[in-house]
Parts: structure tokens; sequence; C-alpha cells
């Protein structure tokens, strides 16, 4: 297949292709995608799970880490009402965040430990520098989080917000704010601050500043239940099977869930994430005005992340030949599609948005893996990058 789509029909057909292509070929048992601009729609292909129902266009799916520019736009939005700023120490709202300690280098013991010379604040959050993040090294402090339940994996953070970040904070940072960059516990450290700020749980305030007013009904943080019959079942893959790890209809986000999930992530369709990333860069008026100023929005899609801080022990091997990281966003720094910022969720899900306003949207539901790696790899490649401006 070309890696080059033309505009509208085509760029609609080739889409579809592909989807069919990796639908046959097993890679996923179906996916909803979307790729244009203010007037794309979603297609549908394949299934809701394995043998089951066809893949509705208005699947609701678990995104994962594709949440984090969602909370990063809501933090921004508290920053120009004044609730807080960019280098405010969290603390103040997050208590058990205060007096921090600091590993003396990475391979120690967790009680081997410094005073850290300064508070986290919101700004290391929105970079992934707090000192908080994966660790995947075999270290004890590694070992220490696998052990109380603060480790990433697949399925949300067991336990309400407050009870899981006291489990994080009861162990030292890896590095001293603004030091280093470790990849995703400090989002959902900022989900509970915003809650905390907010004066109420995350999923209220979302509903109220920003997914009501843009009319995003189908995202939350649970698929309500007369909505279940939207949810795709979520796989792995295994010696080149797809292992069924959540059933149709069922799972942790079945359903509002019994305690707080602040710390947690979304779910959503492609015309709900479509219709936010249009107000983010087309810069829609909601109430009256810009989801965001022109300020917050340069640095929510621009490199926010220090050289010195980008080594290769911070991510997987690679992640920073061209790439940065803004506010809950990659950002491609250099070759023809400099300039785009997107990013994936663990469940397969994807998207960019290129300067010209380009917006492309992938959501599947198996774990991310050779195999689908190579899928998001192909539809990103179906938008020419030599159409960028």
């Amino acid at each position: 297949m070309s890696t080059a789509a033309g505009p509208g029909a085509d760029q609609r057909t080739a889409l579809e292709a592909l989807l069919r292509r990796h639908v046959e070929e097993g890679t996923v048992p179906g996916a909803v995608a979307l790729l244009g601009g203010e007037d794309a729609e979603p297609v549908a292909v394949g299934r809701l799970a394995v043998d089951g129902p066809a893949m509705p266009v208005d699947a609701v799916v678990r995104l994962q880490s594709m949440t984090k520019v969602v909370t990063a736009v809501a933090a921004l939005r508290a920053v120009e009402a004044g609730h807080l700023g960019l280098d405010d120490a969290v603390e103040r709202w997050l208590p058990e965040l205060a007096d921090r300690r600091v590993l003396r280098h990475p391979a120690a013991e967790v009680d081997d430990t410094v005073p850290a010379p300064g508070p986290i604040t919101l700004r290391h959050l929105l970079t992934c520098t707090s000192g908080y993040g994966m660790v995947v090294d075999g270290s004890p402090l590694g070992a220490a989080m696998a052990a109380n339940g603060t480790q990433a994996g697949p399925l949300p953070w067991a336990g309400g917000a407050d009870a899981w970040l006291a489990r994080l904070a009861a162990l030292p940072l890896a590095f001293a704010p603004g030091t280093g960059w470790r990849y995703h516990h400090s989002f959902s450290v900022l989900g509970v601050l915003l809650a905390r700020v907010a004066g109420r749980p995350l999923a209220d305030h979302l509903a109220a500043d920003l997914l009501g007013p843009l009319g995003l009904r189908d995202t939350g943080f649970w698929v309500p239940t007369d909505r279940l019959d939207r949810l795709p079942a979520a796989y792995r893959a295994e010696d080149g099977a797809l292992v069924e790890t959540e059933p149709a209809g069922g799972g942790p986000y079945a359903g509002p869930p019994d305690v707080d999930v602040s710390h947690g992530e979304l779910v959503s369709t492609a015309a709900d994430y479509h219709r936010f990333l249009r107000a983010l860069a087309a810069r829609t008026p909601v109430d009256g005005a810009p989801l965001l100023s022109a300020e917050h929005l340069a640095l929510l899609t621009s490199d926010q992340v220090a050289p010195a801080l980008k080594t290769p022990e911070s991510f997987f091997p690679g992640f920073w030949d061209g790439t940065g990281w803004g506010f809950g966003v990659a950002v491609v720094t250099a070759g023809p599609a400099a300039g785009r910022y997107g990013w994936s969720g663990g469940q397969g899900t994807d998207f960019f948005v290129d300067p010209d306003g380009t917006t492309g949207i992938l959501l599947t539901q198996v774990e991310l893996g050779e195999r689908t790696w190579g899928l998001l790899q192909d539809f990103q490649a179906l938008r020419d990058p030599d159409r960028l401006s």
C-alpha cells in the first residue's frame, strides 16, 4: 500500500483499506479511525470482539494515555482562571507530597535518600519531570512500586485516588524535581491535583468545565450502563493470538466505579475526541472564549524538555530522536513531519495533529505490541508529510 493518501474520498478509502488489512491479518478484531480536517468522519471496520457484533462507528473505547492531553488542557484552563500557576508548588493542595526525599542514585535502596532541593510544581507534572514515573530497570524503587501497586500496567490503578496518592507518596522520588524525565505517573498526580483545586472529583470538574461545554457526551471516566453495548472487548497479543483481557461491555470501565477515579483515564469515541482536538487546534470558542490562550496552546504543543533530560534510560531507546515532549503530548521536532503533536494509549489508541490542522485518530483495543505498533505506524504513514505546512 502507498504511504500517501489523497484528499477526501481517496484518503477515506485508503484508511478503510488499511484497517481491513490489519483486521484480516489478525492484528486487531476491529478499529475505528478518522483522518482529515474539520469535516472528517470516522470509519469503523471489524468487530467489537472476536466473533462479536460489528464494530460501531461510535464505539466507546479505553483511551488510556490519550487522556493526558485532556488533563493538560484542563490544568491550563485552571491556570487561565487564576486557580493556580504553572510554577506553583503542588503541596498546597497535595500535602502528601511535601518534604519529598530523593534517591541518592537510581539504583539506591528506597531508604537511601536525601531531601529534595525544591518542591514539585504544576509545570513538573505537565512535563513528566516531577521525579515520579515508570521504572523498568529492576531497581529497588521499581520493585517497591510493584509491591505497593503504583507501578504502571494495562489495568486502571487499584483503589481510590487519595489512597493511590498516599501509596505513591510513601516512596522516594527517582530524581529531584526538574532534573530528569520519567513517563506516566505525573499525570495521575495531576488528576488528583485538579480535583482538589476544584473541590470536586475530576469527573465532575471535567464534565462542567470541558466535556459538557464541548458536547462530548460519550467521554468520561466510565461507560454508562445504557451504552455498554458500544464498549469493545480488550485484548493483548500472546504467541501470535489475541487473548481477551476485558469482555465486550465489561471490565473496570463498565458503569460507575465505587471509588474516586480522579487519578484515572478516560473513555471516548472518535467523534468526541475529534471535536476536542478541533476545539484545541482551531481555537474554537467554548462558552465565548477559546479553549486555551495562544500562549498556553504554544507551550502545550512545543518541546518543553531540556536536552540534558533526554537520556536513553528515561524512556524506550530512540524515543528522543527527533521527538520532544510538550504538555501531555509528544512533539515532532525534526524531519518532514516537524510540528506534529500527538500521543498513543497503551490499549492501541493513537492521535496526531499536523501544523495545517489535519487530524488523525486511531482507536483499537489491543495492547501495544509489535503488531499494533506496526498498525500505528501504517496509520501515521497515510498522512503525506510532503503536504505539511
